[in-house]
Order: C-alpha cells, then sequence, then structure tokens
C-alpha cells in the first residue's frame, strides 16, 4: 500500500516516453481482465458510475464514481457491482515505447484514487466519445487526448504524494476503503509499518477515537445512508458494511444512533442540507430542513409563500471549524451533500452523509431520492406530474410559434471567463435540452464539453460557438468584464451570428435564479424562458 521511491521514480520517468492507446473497453457490472506477460501494456480503469469492488492481487478496495486504478497489463483485475448500483466505466489499455529502445512504463499507483477532478472526468468521457467515432475530432484528436489525459493524471498522483508521505493518511484511506472487512488494529499498524502502541496512541491523538470506535462509527455511517436511500434486509446489510449477522448490527446502531434501524428507517429525519439545491426540493416537500443554505433568490420565492423555514447559513462566509460547530448544533439525522465536497469526511462524526451525484443524477432523480428519505414519494410525483403537465402545455404553445426548434446554448458570462453548460449541469439548460426539445449544437460534441459538464472559454470567443439560440443567464458586474461583454457584442463574428441576425439571442441575467438545479427553481427557470421565447425581448 506504500509507493516506494523506485515506483514514484517510474512515474516521474513515464512522462517522457511515448504512449499509446491500443484498446478501450466498457466494463460492466462484473468485468475481469486477463493477465499479458507484455511489460510494455499498461492499464487504465476509469469508474464512472456506480459502486462495487476492485480486486486486485488478493486486495479488494471500494470503487466508485470518480475512481482510477493505474496497472501494467500483467496485473489481473475483477470488478464486481454492488446491489442495485452497477458499475460502468471504461478501461484503456496502452502500449509505451521509450527512444533509446530500454525499457518503458505507463503511470502505476499502487491502490485505486478516488475522486478525480472533474477535468479528468470530462477527458476520460470525451476519449471513449471518440474512440466509438473518430471522425469527431479529426486524425490526431484522440492521441492528443490521451496524452492530456495521461498529463492530469499525473499531475493528481504528484499532488497526492505528501498525503502518501504520511503513515497516518495511508492508514485511514486504507480503513475508509474497506471497513466493511475483518480488519484488526494489528493489520493496519503493519500496512502502516509502525508498532500496534503506536499505532494507537498516533491514531487516538489524530482523529480523537480509537482504532475500534473510528471503525464502528464507518460502519453505523454507511449502515444509515443506506437504511434511507431504501437497503435490503437486516442480515445482508450487516453483511455489506462489515459485521457478521443482523442483531450485532442492530445493538451497534442502537449504541451509536439512540434508536433500532427500524425506528431509524421510520422516524423522521432532521436534516442539514449543505448547499441551495437539495434546500430547495426539501422546502417543495414542505419538510424545511433544520439548517440550510438559501440564496436571497429562494428566500424570496419561500417568502411567497408564507412557510417558515429552518435555520440557515453561509458555508462559504465560514471557518473549517465554524461551518463543523453550526452543522452540529442542529443535531442532524443526516446530511444532504454532493459528492466531492471537501468537507463530507468530517463531517461524519456528527451525522451520516449521504453524498449525493451532481452531473451524474438529473434535478428530477435528486428531488425523488430526497423525497424518498422524508418519506414524501407521492408528493415527490405529484410535483412532477404538474410540472410535466406545464412543460406539455408550453410545447404545445412553442409548437405553433417556433416549429422545429433547433440548437441552443446557454452562457453564463463571469468576470474573465464564460461557461457554457451542458442537459445535466443546470443554467437552464436541463430545461431547453430535456424538456423543450431544443438540440445542443453538435459542433461542441468535439470540444471540451460533454452532456455531462461544461465548456470554458475566452469572453471574446463566444461567437465562436454558433447556435440557432443563445440564452445568457448572467453578466460580469465589474467594468473590466463588462467591457470584455460590450467588445464582443460589438464585433463583426459576433453581429454575423445567425442567432444575432435572428434577434434570437436573450439576456436573462439572473444569475441567482439561474443557478438553482431543483424543483423550484426549475419551475421559474421554465416560466422565464417561455416568457422570452414567446414575445420580443431584449437582444445582444
Amino acid at each position: 500500500m506504500t509507493i516506494s521511491p523506485t515506483a514514484f521514480q517510474q512515474m516521474s520517468g513515464a512522462l517522457v516516453h511515448f504512449h499509446l492507446p491500443t484498446r478501450l473497453n466498457r466494463i460492466d457490472e462484473v468485468w475481469s481482465t486477463r493477465q499479458d506477460e507484455d511489460e510494455s501494456i499498461s492499464r487504465i480503469l476509469f469508474v464512472g458510475d456506480g459502486e462495487g469492488t476492485l480486486m486486485v492481487d488478493h486486495q479488494t478496495f471500494m470503487v466508485g464514481r470518480g475512481s482510477v486504478f493505474l496497472a501494467e497489463a500483467a496485473l489481473p483485475l475483477k470488478l464486481e457491482s454492488k446491489k442495485q448500483s452497477p458499475l460502468r466505466g471504461i478501461c484503456i489499455e496502452y502500449r509505451s515505447f521509450s527512444i533509446d529502445g530500454t525499457s518503458a512504463y505507463g503511470l502505476q499507483y499502487p491502490i485505486p484514487l478516488q475522486g478525480l477532478t472533474t477535468d479528468i472526468l470530462r477527458i476520460a468521457g470525451e476519449l471513449e466519445r471518440l474512440w466509438r467515432e473518430p471522425q469527431i475530432g479529426g486524425p490526431f484528436r484522440l492521441q492528443q487526448l490521451f496524452i492530456e489525459l495521461l498529463k492530469e493524471i499525473y499531475r493528481e498522483m504528484e499532488s497526492r504524494q505528501e498525503r502518501w508521505d504520511s503513515w497516518m493518511e495511508r492508514a485511514l484511506q486504507y480503513i475508509e476503503a474497506n471497513f466493511e472487512k475483518d480488519l484488526t488494529r494489528e493489520q493496519v499498524a503493519g500496512l502502516a509499518n509502525v508498532s500496534p502502541a503506536h499505532f494507537s496512541r498516533a491514531f487516538r491523538k489524530h482523529t480523537g477515537r480509537t482504532f475500534n470506535a473510528y471503525l464502528n462509527m464507518l460502519r453505523i455511517r454507511s449502515a444509515q445512508t443506506r437504511i434511507v436511500t431504501g437497503s435490503g434486509d437486516l442480515n445482508t446489510l450487516a453483511q455489506e458494511v462489515g459485521y457478521r449477522e443482523g442483531l450485532y448490527l442492530s445493538r451497534k446502531f442502537k449504541e451509536w444512533v439512540g434508536v433500532s434501524p427500524t425506528m431509524y428507517q421510520r422516524m423522521p429525519k432532521r436534516i442539514a442540507a449543505l448547499n441551495p439545491n437539495h434546500t430547495a426540493m426539501l422546502m417543495a416537500l414542505d419538510v424545511p430542513p433544520e439548517l440550510g443554505v438559501y440564496t436571497p433568490w429562494l428566500e424570496h420565492a419561500w417568502d411567497k409563500r408564507e412557510k417558515q423555514v429552518g435555520a440557515g447559513f453561509n458555508p462559504y462566509a465560514l471557518t473549517p471549524h465554524a461551518y463543523h460547530e453550526a452543522v452540529a448544533a442542529t443535531l442532524p439525522d443526516i446530511i444532504l451533500s454532493y459528492d466531492q465536497a471537501e468537507e463530507n469526511k468530517r463531517l461524519l462524526p456528527i451525522a451520516p452523509v449521504l453524498q449525493i451525484p451532481f452531473k451524474t443524477m438529473s434535478w428530477r432523480e435528486q428531488f425523488r431520492l430526497v423525497a424518498g428519505i422524508v418519506h414524501r414519494q407521492s408528493e415527490a410525483e405529484a410535483w412532477l406530474s404538474q410540472y410535466d403537465r406545464l412543460v406539455e402545455g408550453f410545447n404545445d404553445q412553442l409548437d405553433q410559434e417556433l416549429g422545429e426548434r433547433g440548437t441552443a446554448i446557454v452562457w453564463e458570462i463571469c468576470e474573465r471567463r464564460a461557461y457554457c453548460f451542458s442537459g445535466s449541469f443546470g443554467r437552464g439548460s436541463q430545461i431547453l435540452y430535456d424538456d423543450l426539445g431544443f438540440h445542443f449544437p453538435s459542433q461542441l460534441l468535439a470540444q471540451r464539453i460533454d452532456m455531462n459538464g461544461y465548456l470554458e472559454a475566452e469572453i471574446e470567443s463566444m461567437a465562436d460557438y454558433p447556435a440557432d439560440y443563445i440564452f445568457i443567464t448572467s453578466l460580469p458586474t465589474f467594468p473590466e468584464g463588462q467591457q470584455r461583454v460590450n467588445r464582443l457584442f460589438q464585433s463583426q463574428k459576433w453581429l454575423q451570428l445567425d442567432a444575432v441576425r435572428k434577434r434570437r439571442v436573450y439576456l436573462l441575467n439572473q444569475p441567482e435564479l439561474f443557478f438553482g438545479f431543483d424543483p423550484i427553481s426549475t419551475n421559474a427557470q421554465l416560466h422565464e424562458l417561455m416568457d422570452v421565447l414567446t414575445r420580443d425581448h431584449k437582444f445582444a
């Protein structure tokens, strides 16, 4: 589990060699590789969705969305999905060469890297798309993308090297990845290469808990999140989180939570929602959280209904300690957060953290998940049915006024950069592409964007991305950014766009409204989009 100096030197030297992708396969629920004796071949295994286990040389690791494993092809791999969470991803094989004919190595890392950056996931997704349809990006785009992918992974490995220099961080990461196994203090101390006695003293000083208490916390928190998302019977649940049978889990669960697993499943939950989207979802279900993040727009929208709200806080204005104290003070039964949020692990001692994927779950899927936690599934379905009827009526109106929709692009212009969003990132794009029949511009598929991300561009280069309809949800507020936007709007290239000439550029400039990716915001965004699409509107 440690990284030897030799191994890292091989990583460091790998990028001076040539690396050529030779095969790309999709992975599914149960997937394995065979051993390949060719030492010049390496593998990169990406997990894009789901949860499961990766078995490597008699070791088992938990993997999920955002995991990547790097190894030579001589090392056989096996993946197995968890129930109701099938693994999806890709495996890339590539061959390494050196200029002088000496041995060349690909990137290697002893355990799966977890929580990859969005850049790495985006490049991997685009690489898979080009592998299937190489004509999209031209003859050299695929090779260029693969090198970009290696560079981003290498940067990520370098950034994590400092953490690997700490045996405590290594031990914690191993425990968190393997808590469902029969772990012992002596086993983990041996992996960390320290004595059990020293391990116990240092571990308690670092975490505030004994090894067994920390292990039980991880298991009980995992059991809580599984219960609220619809886990199976108690014995199955016990084995999934690291206990041998349900009665023992029930006893430990009551020690930690204060109630039995059955009671926990049925009882009303005190919820801390750590972002405005999940706060709004609870508000739409008439179950305001004990602690929520409220934007001024959301507060104003809720004031109109004369409904009570829970305590609010601004996570961006608090120190880590104050953030932790604010959440702990509300005594939540469960915490809602997005995956990849840095504070998630630090909040586990307070309550289980349900980490909800952002870009792989639509707002509808997230809404249904949140509704299940608070036992409001029927209310959520009624809300969605009403929204769908509204969409149906608006589409009838657009059929009469616009006919075939054509392409649409959504821009958010900040002070220095502009961002274009796909349907999975909100900003109104989920409505245009999923509900109102507009199409994502096909030329953007060859750029650094897909249906799970966004494109970052210079403000002046927005004219390089034409569409039949252009929506601008936010404009700069400082003079420098405003001047750049004015130059764009006065440029010949912008003025020649069909959308500009046909008066189909819509300056919405409501960033707080269009930032929302939730039922309340989406409903308001729908009305705003229909308002500008069905009458003369200010255009750029």
